[in-house]
C-alpha cells in the first residue's frame, strides 16, 4: 500500500510540472497575437484585393527564396486582424494569369494595394519591417503602379491571357512528351504546323474583313480612266463616244431602211444626186 502511494504521489507532482511549463509556454507568447488568416488568391477571386488594404506575395514551391519567406509570412499574417489588413499570397505556378496581369518576373514578388492602387514592396523582408511598413504607413512614400500597368487594365488583361496561353502550351508539350511518348522534336514541329495553320486562317479573316470593311477602287466607276494619263484617258473617251455614235446609227439605218430615197427636182428633171465623201460636187 505505502508503494501504491508514493507512486500515485510522484505522478501527481510530475502532471503539475507539466502543466505549469506549458502555462509559461502560454504565457510567453504574444498577448496580442492571434490566429493567422492567411488568404490563398485565385483567378477567380483576384478582384477582392481591389477593396481594402493588403498585402499580397507572389511565390513558387521550387523557390528557395520563397521557402526561406514562408515562415515569417506566416508569422506576419497572424498580426493581420489587429492591423486590419488582410494578407494573400498567390502561387504563380498554379495561377499564371494573375502572374502576368502583376507582371512577375522576380520571385518573391511583394505588393500592397490600398482600395485598387497598388505599390511594389522593395523594403527588407522580416516581421518587424513588415509591421512598421503597415503600422508606420511607409507605403505612402512608394509611387503607385501607373493605371496602364494595374491589374485591370486591358493592356495586363492581354498579358494574363497571354501567360494562360503559355501555360496552356506548356501543359500540351509535357501531355504529349510524358504520356504520350511524343519525341520532343515531333511535339516542336506539331506546335509549329498548328501555328502555321492558325496564322493562315487568321491571315485570311482579316483580309475578308477589311474587304468587307473598305471594298477596293478596282470596284468604283471609272477606276481605270483615274488611273490612265490625261491624254490616253481623252482618247479612250473618244473611241467610246464614236462606239456609241456608231451605235446610234445603226439604229437610225434599221429605223429608216424601209423608206424610199428622196428625189430632188432640178430644171423640170427628177436628178438623183449621190455624192461620195471627199468627190466635189460637179457644175450642172
Amino acid at each position: 500500500m505505502a508503494c501504491t502511494y508514493t507512486r500515485r504521489v510522484r505522478m501527481t507532482a510530475g502532471a503539475c510540472v507539466f502543466s505549469a511549463l506549458i502555462a509559461t509556454c502560454v504565457l510567453q507568447l504574444p498577448a496580442s497575437a492571434k490566429p493567422g488568416n492567411l488568404r490563398l488568391i485565385t483567378d477567380g477571386n483576384w478582384e477582392d484585393i481591389l477593396t481594402g488594404e493588403w498585402m499580397i506575395e507572389f511565390f513558387a514551391p521550387w523557390c528557395p527564396a520563397c521557402q526561406q519567406l514562408q515562415p515569417v509570412w506566416n508569422e506576419f499574417a497572424e498580426w493581420g486582424e489587429d492591423l486590419g489588413v488582410n494578407i494573400a499570397k498567390v502561387d504563380v505556378t498554379e495561377q499564371p494569369g494573375l502572374s502576368g496581369r502583376f507582371i512577375i518576373t522576380a520571385l518573391p514578388t511583394i505588393y500592397h494595394c490600398k482600395d485598387g492602387v497598388f505599390r511594389r514592396y522593395q523594403g527588407a523582408r522580416s516581421k518587424d519591417d513588415f509591421l512598421s511598413f503597415i503600422d508606420e504607413k511607409k507605403w505612402q512614400s512608394i509611387e503607385p503602379v501607373s493605371s496602364w500597368f494595374g491589374p485591370s487594365s486591358f493592356l495586363m488583361k492581354a498579358m494574363s491571357g497571354l501567360f494562360k496561353l503559355s501555360m496552356f502550351i506548356r501543359n500540351c508539350h509535357n501531355y504529349l512528351t510524358e504520356q504520350l511518348g511524343v519525341p520532343v522534336w515531333g511535339s516542336y514541329g506539331i506546335f509549329a504546323l498548328a501555328t502555321l495553320i492558325s496564322g493562315l486562317v487568321l491571315g485570311l479573316v482579316l483580309v475578308f474583313i477589311a474587304d468587307f470593311a473598305f471594298p477596293s477602287r478596282r470596284f468604283a466607276p471609272n477606276y481605270h480612266h483615274r488611273k490612265l494619263p490625261a491624254g490616253q484617258a481623252r482618247l479612250l473617251q473618244q473611241l467610246e463616244d464614236e462606239q456609241e455614235a456608231d451605235g446610234e446609227e445603226e439604229d437610225d439605218d434599221e429605223e429608216y431602211s424601209g423608206k424610199t430615197e428622196e428625189w430632188q427636182r432640178a430644171d423640170g428633171a427628177d436628178v438623183l444626186r449621190r455624192r461620195g465623201v471627199g468627190v466635189p460636187e460637179e457644175d450642172t
